[in-house]
């Protein structure tokens, strides 16, 4: 069964992104790695609230008519937790398989910080800080969270505002909504690559020193 990052992107959309990548890397020093992980955190939590809200009123909506079947009266406290542990169960079984549920119960707050935190565990994970001249620049998706950051090494940020890359993030993440994720990934792609041109032109010595793309 493929991942979530996955299906995000064909294998002839990978192709082509690394592609583009490698091109864009023919005309700068500059190194761009796009990542796409199907999650930033596993999310037990959700998981537990999640089933728990909705084995609830499935529990309390069944148990008259569990209860009615044993003549046990409409109110039997035992078939109500018997209820509530059989349906906790399955519905916990459910949140932690689809990603569209799990989503239902994620709390905004956390799931910032976790992306936040993926994304920054990745630039230094995946040695985009060991660049020659520090300009690594990461585009991290994150496709559970819907989530998308974009991190530039400080030989980058030396040269151009951070709050830039909120342009990049934009892009990218109406792209996806729109459904044509490969292409906003490529646009990005582009546009950071002329970014990079301008500040840190080709080197006759330049070498791909990272990944062209990382899927996860």
């Amino acid at each position: 069964m493929q991942t979530l990052a996955q299906q995000f992107l064909t294998k002839t959309e990978q192709d082509t992104i690394s592609a583009l990548v490698q091109q864009m890397e023919q005309q700068t020093s500059g190194e761009i790695v796009p990542m796409v992980v199907s999650a930033s955190h596993s999310y037990p939590t959700a998981i537990i609230v999640g089933a728990t809200v909705l084995a609830l009123p499935f529990s309390l909506l069944l148990m008259p008519i569990v209860s009615g079947l044993f003549w046990l009266g409409s109110q039997n406290v035992w078939i109500f937790i018997a209820l509530f542990i059989t349906l906790y169960g399955i519905f916990y079984g459910l949140v932690y398989r689809f990603s569209w549920l799990k989503r239902l119960f994620l709390s905004r707050k956390q799931v910032e910080a976790e992306v936040e935190e993926a994304a920054i565990t990745s630039f230094f994970t995946e040695k985009l800080y060991k660049t020659k001249d520090a300009n690594g620049i990461l585009i991290f998706i994150s496709i559970l969270e819907r989530k998308v950051w974009v991190l530039a090494d400080t030989g980058i940020n030396a040269h151009i505002n951070p709050e830039q890359w909120q342009g990049i993030i934009d892009l990218i993440t109406q792209g996806i909504v729109e459904r044509r994720q490969c292409e906003a990934v490529c646009e990005a792609i582009l546009e950071i690559g002329r970014q990079l041109k301008k500040h840190f032109p080709a080197q006759d010595n330049d070498i791909n020193e990272l990944h062209n793309l990382i899927v996860r």
